[in-house]
C-alpha cells in the first residue's frame, strides 16, 4: 500500500509540475507570437503599399544572411528544422540570440516578399524562449527537452489557431513513426494556453468551414486516394526542390551574404515574369482556392520554385505556409481536371501536403478538422495517410529520426540519433540530387 501511495503521489506531483510549467510556456510563447504576428502585419502593410517593394529583395536577403551568419547561424532556413536538431542532439539547448535574429530576419523577409511561412519563426522563437526559461531556472537536460517541445507546440498552435493540431505536431514532427507520449499532456496544455493568450491579445485566425460534403461512396474514395497519390508526388517534388536549392547554393563559391544578392535578384526577375502572386505568405491565393476560384495550373510549381530560392539563398521564414499554398493550388488543379469540388480538394491538398512533406499525418488530419470542420475529416485522413506513405523516407525536416519503415520490403536503419537513422542521412544517400550529381560526374568528369 505504501509503495502504491508513493507512486501515485509522485505521479500527481509530476502532473502538477508540468501543468504549471506548460502553462507558463504557453503564456510566454503566446505573447511572443502575438507580438511577431502584429509586427509582421504592420510591416507587410507598410512595405507593400509601394508597387515595386520586391525590388529590395536582394538587399533584404543580403542583410538577413549577414546577420544570421555572424550572430545566430541556427536562425537560417525555415526554423523548425534547427529546433528538431537541437532536441535530438543537444537536449533542446538553443542559442539565445536565435530568438531576436529569427524574429527580425523573418519579418523583413516576409514583409518584402520572400516566399516563406510564419510558423517556422514562431516555433523557433517558442522553442528558444523555452530553452532560455529552462536555463534560467537550471532545469536538467530532460526537462529542458520537454519544455522546448512544448515551445514548438505552443508556437504552432498560436500561429495557426489550431491548439490540438499544434500540440500533436510538436510531438509528432520529431520522429517518423513515433510519438513522445510523456510530453503529450504538457504539449496540449502549452498549445491551448498559447492559443488562448494570442486570441485574448487580438490575434484573429483563419477558419474556413467547407460547405460541400458529398455522400461517401466507393468512387469518391478512389478519387480521394488518387488525390493522395498526386499530392504525395507534389510533396516529393517540394522536398527535392528544397534539397536542390541548398545543393546549388553550397556549390557557389562566394561569401554567404553575396548569395543573398543572387537569390533576391532571381526572385525579382521571376516576379516580373510571373507576377507577385508567389511572393510572401500567399494567403490571398490560398483563400481563393478554398473559395473554389480558378487558379493557373502551374501555381504550385512556381510557389515551389520561389520558396526553394528564398530559403536557400538568404531568406528566413517557415515552410508550412508555402506547403499550404502548394497543397491548395495543387488541389485546384486535381479537382479541375477531374471535375470535382475545387474547395474540397483544395482543403484536402493543404493538409495532406503537410502530412507528406513533414511526415505528420495525425497532426495534419486533426488540423483539417480544426480549420475546415468535421465533415471533411474522413476524406482528409485518407489523403494524409496515403500522401505520407507516398513521400517515402523524405522530409522538409532532415533531422527527423526514423523509428519505422514505411514498407517492410525496404532496408532502412531505424532507431535514435545514430548514423543511418535520420532523414538527413538517407537524403545524402538516396536523393535525386545525389543520383543526378553522380551521373554528371560520370559522364562529365573534371
Amino acid at each position: 500500500m505504501k509503495k502504491k501511495l508513493t507512486e501515485e503521489s509522485i505521479l500527481f506531483i509530476s502532473v502538477f509540475k508540468w501543468f504549471i510549467l506548460a502553462t507558463l510556456v504557453g503564456i510566454m510563447v503566446g505573447t511572443a507570437v502575438s507580438c511577431f504576428l502584429k509586427i509582421l502585419d504592420l510591416s507587410t502593410a507598410g512595405v507593400q503599399q509601394f508597387p515595386s517593394y520586391f525590388f529590395l529583395l536582394p538587399l533584404v536577403f543580403f542583410l538577413c544572411s549577414l546577420a544570421i551568419k555572424y550572430l545566430a547561424p541556427d536562425a537560417a532556413g525555415h526554423g523548425t528544422e534547427k529546433v528538431i536538431e537541437a532536441v535530438h542532439k543537444s537536449a533542446g539547448k538553443i542559442n539565445p540570440l536565435v530568438v531576436p535574429v529569427k524574429f527580425a530576419a523573418s519579418i523583413i523577409t516576409l514583409a518584402f516578399g520572400g516566399s516563406a511561412g510564419k510558423e517556422g519563426p514562431c516555433a523557433q522563437i517558442g522553442a528558444g524562449l523555452s530553452s532560455i526559461f529552462a536555463d534560467l531556472f537550471r532545469f536538467d537536460a530532460n526537462d529542458r527537452r520537454k519544455l522546448v517541445i512544448c515551445g514548438i507546440s505552443a508556437g504552432f498552435a498560436s500561429v495557426f489557431g489550431a491548439p490540438i493540431a499544434g500540440a500533436i505536431f510538436g510531438i509528432e514532427v520529431l520522429f517518423v513513426g513515433g510519438i513522445l507520449y510523456d510530453v503529450m499532456l504538457p504539449s496540449f496544455i502549452a498549445g491551448v494556453t498559447s492559443y488562448q493568450v494570442s486570441s485574448a491579445l487580438g490575434i484573429t485566425y483563419f477558419h474556413h468551414t467547407i460547405k460541400f460534403a458529398p455522400v461517401f461512396s466507393e468512387v469518391l474514395f478512389i478519387k480521394v486516394a488518387l488525390a493522395g497519390v498526386f499530392f504525395g508526388l507534389c510533396s516529393f517534388l517540394l522536398v527535392e526542390a528544397l534539397r536542390l536549392g541548398e545543393k546549388i547554393s553550397s556549390l557557389i563559391p562566394i561569401w554567404q551574404p553575396l548569395k543573398g544578392l543572387l537569390g533576391g535578384g532571381a526572385l525579382v526577375v521571376l516576379t516580373l515574369i510571373f507576377s507577385t502572386r508567389y511572393l510572401g505568405l500567399g494567403l490571398e491565393t490560398i483563400q481563393a482556392a478554398l473559395n473554389g476560384e480558378a487558379i493557373v495550373w502551374y501555381a504550385f510549381l512556381m510557389k515551389t520554385l520561389f520558396t526553394a530560392i528564398t530559403l536557400s539563398f538568404g531568406g528566413s521564414g517557415g515552410i508550412i505556409t508555402p506547403i499550404f499554398f502548394i497543397g491548395a493550388t495543387a488541389g485546384v488543379l486535381f479537382a479541375t481536371v477531374l471535375g470535382l469540388s475545387i474547395a474540397t480538394f483544395a482543403a484536402i491538398g493543404m493538409v495532406s501536403l503537410l502530412a507528406g512533406a513533414a511526415n505528420t499525418p495525425i497532426a495534419a488530419s486533426i488540423l483539417a478538422i480544426e480549420l475546415f470542420g468535421p465533415k471533411i475529416a474522413a476524406y482528409a485522413a485518407v489523403a494524409c495517410v496515403i500522401r505520407c506513405l507516398m513521400t517515402g523516407h523524405r522530409s522538409v525536416y532532415p533531422s527527423q529520426v526514423l523509428t519505422m519503415k514505411k514498407s517492410s520490403s525496404l532496408k532502412i536503419d531505424t532507431g535514435h540519433v545514430v548514423k543511418g537513422a535520420t532523414i538527413e542521412y538517407r537524403s545524402r544517400e538516396k536523393s535525386l540530387v545525389s543520383n543526378f550529381l553522380k551521373l554528371w560526374r560520370r559522364f562529365w568528369p573534371k
